[in-house]
């Protein structure tokens, strides 16, 4: 009962929000039933009433390992049980807040029905029956209304936590590719430098003294040069351990998991026999990485499927398809991001295709050669 459903232990804050949850509860059954005192109710209803109540408060307790089935039971027994709605209330809001939308309207819909069968089971003397239900349902949508906003504000936060993470790792990876790329030009026109003058002394061994001391001053000069460039390149991208990770297909899933905290639709379909090479699994999972970007960028709020599979000596393929954005979207133009993948796995040995789908979707399949 110390574990919170994020799998740590309750820390300080948690304790504090889980108490003062318990204590609105207790107080909301307190209050409900000293409206009770005098009103013509048999004595034992009120009774069981009460124990039902403190069984509700007391179970909140369990909200961060169960939250849906303890909702779907104080729901229930809020059908006929009033000192139990605080409770209810507090679960209606923990699953509002923890739960995805659709389990979340279907719990709501669910005390929308007891509250219904309340104003039957329990109808009070003194107030109408539509009032009564009015006023069950307005409690209700206000703790319903409320747990969705939250959720929503963490999405957000998620959201921009995940693209600030993948700003700065695309632009540390598009840095450091650039040095690469310039050091990579250097180094050929050194060591080319070094083979021509090289080539020469081992053809012409009769060249005059002076002649052999200028190409050999040349390959000493070359050479060295060439190792202080090797050594700026080795500097610059060279990173602590820990701060430019690379991640393979194993770290796909992870990917799909930090998706889905930050409020994406995915489903991933995982069927890759073993462990394919550095290259080919990194080339794979910054596929999957770049068109999960352009879908939350693109399709906001529809539901994206990755499917990752191969073995050796067979290729490993990547596909990802998003439905129909929410709202209607400019169509999409292959950006630098595609272009670039598609270089990068045209250097690992594959192909990248790209392309809208007849859903109105959009769809990114790369196939890279694995090999046995």
């Amino acid at each position: 009962m110390g574990s919170t459903w994020t799998g740590r232990r309750r820390g300080r804050r948690d304790w504090i929000v889980d108490t003062a949850i318990f204590v609105l509860a207790v107080l909301f059954g307190l209050f409900a039933a000293s409206q009770r005192i005098g009103t013509p109710l048999p004595p034992w209803l009120f009774e069981v009433d009460q124990v039902v109540g403190a069984l509700g408060c007391t179970a909140l307790w369990l909200r961060r390992r169960w939250p849906v089935q303890l909702a779907v039971v104080l729901v229930l027994a809020s059908a006929f049980s009033e000192l139990v709605a605080g409770a209810m209330l507090a679960a209606l809001f923990t699953v509002a807040v923890h739960r995805s939308k659709r389990v979340s309207f279907a719990v709501f819909v669910l005390s929308l029905l007891t509250a219904a069968a309340y104003t039957v089971l329990r109808p009070e003397p003194e107030l109408p029956q539509a009032l009564l239900l009015l006023l069950g349902v307005a409690l209700q949508s206000a703790a319903f209304g409320w747990g969705l906003v939250i959720q929503h504000q963490r999405q957000l936060v998620a959201r921009a936590s995940v693209e600030v993470r993948l700003r700065t790792e695309q632009a540390q990876l598009e840095a450091r590719e650039a040095v690469a790329r310039e050091m990579h030009d250097v180094l050929g026109h050194r060591l080319s430098l070094l083979s021509v003058h090289a080539g020469a002394l081992e053809y012409r061994p009769d060249a005059p003294a002076e002649d052999i001391a200028r190409a050999a001053r040349v390959i000493r000069e070359s050479a060295h040069q060439a190792l202080q460039d090797l050594r700026e390149v080795i500097g610059v991208l060279r990173a602590p351990v820990g701060e430019l990770p690379q991640p393979t297909v194993a770290d796909i899933p992870d990917l799909v998991a930090e998706s889905r905290r930050a409020g994406m639709d995915v489903e991933l379909r995982d069927d890759v026999a073993g462990a394919p090479p550095d290259t080919v699994g990194r080339t794979a999972y910054r596929v999957v990485q770049e068109a999960l970007t352009n879908a939350r960028k693109h399709a906001s709020g529809a539901a994206v499927t990755v499917a990752v599979g191969g073995s050796p000596g067979a290729d490993l393929t990547v596909e990802i398809e998003n439905g129909a954005p929410a709202a209607p979207q400019p169509v999409r133009a292959p950006g630098q991001g595609l272009t670039g993948l598609a270089e990068r796995v045209g250097l690992a040995g594959g192909r990248l295709e790209h392309g809208p789908t007849q859903a109105r979707g959009w769809r990114v399949a790369a196939r890279i050669a694995w090999p046995a």
